[in-house]
């Protein structure tokens, strides 16, 4: 395999509706309307970056019967005038080339102005019966309620940590790879809820490998993320309250190069965890799902104890992100968050 001429995103951007992942509340209407030739003139595609949105858009129209030819793809963020929307108004008119419909896909939607917006307006009200719209946004309340309602809206979810793993354990299969558990758990964590994110993330992996396993030493230095090991310390450390522990650790991971905001983020969800478990039995057995049985084992040991984490330790830390972008020294800001929440245990003189 040539390992830098792969882009995964675009080899394994799916091509049949079976092939998606993460959305089937979208597909199964899609694929229904299709059977029953129920075909809308206008389709409003809205979720987070990376889940699939211009993906499904494609497919639909490859599985309406409609040619690339007749397939036309609008960026929005670029063509955003209203000048631009009237040369599409004025384009929509000519029949399609060698297909019953043609399918207009306007990407970020969200980013026409309202002048533009108007005049889309008009051609959703009256559109040429061949002519399909197909609106894609990552910012739903941006767009105008007029122009909502004359769609079928579909909103598409960001996939859980299962769904991307799922997927990276497919993609590492076909291109002939192994990889650990550790691994996947870091790659799904880093793709921040994107498809396109977590292939990126995968990407970097498959390029930087000298031989077809991918471990999870290779991931943490490709990737800057903390080993797991590390993050169960420091967590446990701040059960104990215990600064001095703290403040080595953090030492250690600065020296290992890793990305204090990785770091922090990974730390924050972790937390999160301890805290649905000790609140929360329903969500016991689905957070058992989604992680390793040690690493659950570990949460539920430190769920049923009461002493450092709680709602106030995951406050701070999650104002201590934001901090850090203003800090030249990364971990400053974690530093000054341990102070702040255990101050009461610091003797202090005079």
């Amino acid at each position: 395999m040539d390992k830098q001429n792969t882009v995964l995103y675009r080899k394994y951007r799916p091509q049949k509706f079976n092939e998606v992942f993460g959305q089937e509340h979208i597909v199964k209407v899609l694929e229904g309307s299709i059977k029953q030739k129920n075909i809308g003139h206008a389709y409003l595609f809205s979720g987070p970056r990376g889940t699939g949105k211009t993906s499904v858009a494609r497919i639909f129209a490859r599985e309406i019967g409609c040619s690339e030819n007749d397939t036309i793809e609008i960026d929005a963020a670029s063509n955003r005038g209203v000048d631009h929307i009237r040369n599409l108004r004025d384009a929509v008119v000519s029949r399609p080339f060698d297909s019953e419909y043609k399918v207009y896909v306007i990407d970020e939607v969200h980013m026409l102005t309202k002048e533009a917006f108007n005049a889309l307006l008009k051609t959703l009200e009256e559109p040429p019966s061949h002519v399909i719209f197909i609106l894609a946004t990552t910012e739903l309340y941006k767009v105008l309620p007029t122009i909502i309602s004359r769609c079928q809206s579909f909103i598409f979810k960001s996939p859980t940590k299962i769904v991307l793993k799922e997927m990276i354990a497919k993609i590492i299969k076909k291109e002939g790879f192994n990889i650990d558990n550790e691994s996947l758990d870091i790659i799904s964590f880093l793709g921040d809820g994107s498809f396109r994110d977590t292939q990126g993330v995968l990407q970097k992996l498959i390029s930087y490998s000298n031989d077809e396993n991918i471990t999870h030493e290779e991931t943490e230095l490709i990737t800057g993320a903390p080993a797991k090991i590390l993050l169960q310390n420091f967590i446990i450390e701040l059960n104990n309250k215990n600064i001095d522990k703290l403040l080595v650790l953090i030492r250690e991971a600065s020296s290992q190069n890793i990305d204090a905001y990785i770091f922090l983020k990974m730390l924050v969800e972790k937390i999160r965890t301890i805290l649905y478990l000790r609140f929360s039995p329903t969500l016991h057995n689905k957070i058992k799902d989604d992680i390793e049985e040690d690493e659950f084992n570990f949460y539920i040991k430190l769920s049923k104890k009461s002493n450092g984490i709680n709602s106030k330790l995951l406050s701070e830390l999650l104002k201590t992100y934001s901090h850090m972008q203003y800090s030249f020294i990364k971990y400053l800001p974690l530093e000054l968050a341990i102070f702040r929440i255990f101050s009461n245990n610091i003797e202090h003189t005079d």
